[in-house]
């Protein structure tokens, strides 16, 4: 027996996009939204149950100037290569995000919120097999797709980034993030314009499953 509203559940797992441009880069976001949807995010699964998950909020205007011009360096010319290469290549849609990526890159302190996911990672060492690595990993991107879901149904639009983590370390003297702390991303959040979101175009579903084998 179904229990949830299928159509609705659908429509914001499928709807729940990768949001730029449509950022309302000039309404407030409110505390307690933002704290609903974190609070949401600690259902999701994680590895052993450890929950090493933390959350860094930044609102200061400074704060985030800093870190917009920390993923500028992380960008540097990557994104307009990449846009020329794929309009070269007659990729329109692939044009279209990295000029809207770069956009992004552009505005990124002016997101009226930034989201920092972090794991608690002092236990593995780095030269850890790569397992290691991807468990941690899969310890908190579930909790990081609950809060852009959570986002997303009530209004708001984010973008998983993680460029600036090339300057990781001037984030954490910024925010005085522990160094057994690992950054994942940066998320920046806003209310969006519209609400109107539709499912992206992706290739058939045949094409990228296989049963039973290879």
């Amino acid at each position: 027996m179904t229990i949830f509203d299928l159509a609705m559940t659908d429509a914001l797992l499928s709807t729940t996009r990768a949001v730029r441009k449509r950022l309302d880069m000039d309404r407030p976001v409110e505390r307690s939204v933002i704290m609903d949807c974190l609070d949401l995010s600690q259902q999701a699964p994680t590895g052993s149950n450890k929950q090493g998950w933390r959350w860094i909020v930044v609102t200061d205007a400074e704060k985030r100037k800093v870190l917009g011009e920390l993923y500028r360096k992380g960008v540097g010319d990557y994104l307009m290569t990449a846009k020329a290469q794929a309009e070269d290549r007659g990729a329109a849609q692939d044009a279209r995000v990295f000029d809207s990526a770069q956009f992004l890159a552009d505005r990124m302190q002016d997101a009226p919120v930034h989201v920092i996911p972090c794991i608690e990672a002092g236990h593995i060492p780095a030269d850890a097999p790569r397992r290691s690595w991807i468990g941690l990993g899969g310890s908190i991107f579930p909790a990081i797709w609950s809060f852009q879901l959570a986002l997303r149904a009530r209004g708001l639009g984010s973008c998983l980034t993680t460029l600036h983590l090339s300057y990781d370390k001037e984030a954490a003297d910024l925010l005085g993030i522990p160094e057994t702390m690992v950054q994942i991303a940066l998320l920046p959040v806003a209310y969006t314009k519209g609400t109107d979101f539709k499912p992206a175009k992706r290739g058939p579903i045949d094409d990228i499953v296989h049963w039973e084998s290879w």
